[in-house]
């Protein structure tokens, strides 16, 4: 099945913790979708990791952080799964 929308939109959603990966979930992506997902998803957390934020506010922080979580919760789960799966990255 084809990637419904923008992939980076997808990857945004993913962070900010709306769309969650999981193997179900990518069990219906063809090998080509899950490295257009990968990339889209290392591109967010390199956009969230540029974001500067002064370290007086907690909230904020807080929040930066658990997008990063987030991306790379869903990275480990897709590329375990990818493994799992003999489809190469």
């Amino acid at each position: 099945m084809a990637i419904s929308g923008n992939p980076k939109k997808m990857a945004q959603d993913v962070a900010d913790g709306f769309y969650s990966l999981s193997p179900p979930v990518l069990k219906k992506y063809t090998p080509a979708d899950l490295k257009i997902i990968l990339s889209n998803l290392t591109l967010v957390q390199r956009d969230i990791r540029q974001i500067q934020i002064p370290l007086e506010n907690v909230l904020l922080l807080k929040a930066k952080n658990m997008r990063i979580s987030r991306i790379n919760q869903a990275l480990m789960v897709l590329r375990s799964y990818c493994k799992k799966m003999r489809i190469p990255l």
